[in-house]
């Protein structure tokens, strides 16, 4: 029997994973201690880093593997190659990052980490959301069938203007077929930091959902923290009924008890670099309500940045000690502090 099957694993759980670029790595840390401490995660939602996360994490347990798989996993990252260009795109190098935003929208073209994951899950042998389909008759009964799925993510349309989470949404942009779409696609389009990495476009043909008539045509989809980057509500119940286990989401920053001011924005360049920075940081801009708060593990990332690719090895290890201490001081938390 798998360990995530024992006896000792009898803590049922939804779990939701904070965006925050190479800042991740803290998310495996506190995941793996809330495993030793005996939670199973029924659902699991992310957004950008989050959502490799949340896949690998929802994979592993539709396949029954132990999430200790998740360390060597996450190790094989090769964190500088996220920054690598194609062949035919290093072959216009020449015309500098500029151009590079003009013609494709972003300086990087996000195929390592469709390289990275789609071979991940490939050997878990979970690939698509048929395999992360949930059949359980407790659920929340105002949900609908695109709804019934083990792993949400989180990324942003920008030609509609709106939050898409996937797979529950695939539908409104014409395609209902969830079942054979690929989890690494999603998690592509979520962690597409926007200048960093291409965005992902789709072509969307007219479709009727529940009565609203969506118009097609080719839309945009961004990194999902430019919208909700911590989506804690996502399981929350709608139908009345008490949830029959907790969320808990874990965060990656120190608990915030101060808002600081950010410095004068006094012309375009700077108001540009400012909108930039505000979306990349937002795990330290956002401040958590004290409800939220108490299902939240916070990670100190000690100041890195979403887009550190060139982190070391020491970073890396800090992140992971940081995400282990992090969940260990949640979990030794007073039962009065305990919330669902």
């Amino acid at each position: 029997m798998t360990q995530n099957m024992s006896a000792t694993h009898n803590k049922p759980a939804d779990l939701v994973l904070e965006g925050g670029g190479v800042k991740g790595i803290g998310l495996a840390g506190a995941v793996l201690e809330l495993d030793a401490a005996g939670y199973v995660f029924k659902r699991v939602a992310g957004t950008s880093a989050g959502a490799i996360a949340a896949a690998l994490i929802a994979a592993l347990n539709a396949a029954e593997k132990p999430l200790s798989q998740l360390t060597d996993i996450l190790g094989s990252v090769e964190y500088p190659k996220f920054m690598t260009k194609s062949h035919l795109r290093a072959a216009f190098g020449k015309l500098g990052d500029a151009e590079q935003l003009l013609l494709h929208m972003g300086l990087f073209d996000g195929d390592y980490l469709v390289d990275w994951l789609g071979s991940a899950l490939r050997d878990i042998g979970i690939t698509r959301f048929g395999d992360l389909r949930l059949h359980d008759p407790g659920a929340d009964q105002t949900q609908t069938q695109s709804q019934r799925y083990s792993l949400v993510v989180h990324t942003a349309d920008i030609t509609r203007g709106r939050l898409v989470r996937l797979p529950w949404d695939y539908p409104v942009y014409g395609h209902p077929d969830i079942d054979n779409e690929l989890i690494v696609d999603a998690v592509r389009a979520s962690m597409s930091i926007p200048f960093f990495f291409d965005p992902v476009r789709l072509r969307a043909p007219d479709a009727v959902v529940d009565g609203v008539t969506y118009e097609g045509g080719t839309v945009t989809w961004v990194d999902g923290g430019m919208l909700s980057n911590f989506p804690v509500e996502v399981f929350d119940r709608a139908d009345g009924v008490a949830s029959r286990w907790p969320t808990i989401g874990i965060k990656l920053s120190a608990q915030q008890t101060l808002v600081p001011a950010r410095g004068d924005v006094h012309n375009v360049i700077a108001e540009a670099v400012a909108c930039l920075h505000t979306l990349l940081d937002n795990a330290d801009r956002y401040y958590i309500t004290a409800d939220k708060a108490a299902r939240t593990i916070f990670v100190d990332c000690f100041g890195l940045k979403a887009t550190d690719f060139h982190l070391t090895v020491e970073d890396q290890q800090t992140l992971d000690a940081n995400g282990h201490q992090a969940a260990r001081d949640w979990l030794a938390r007073p039962a009065e502090q305990v919330s669902v």
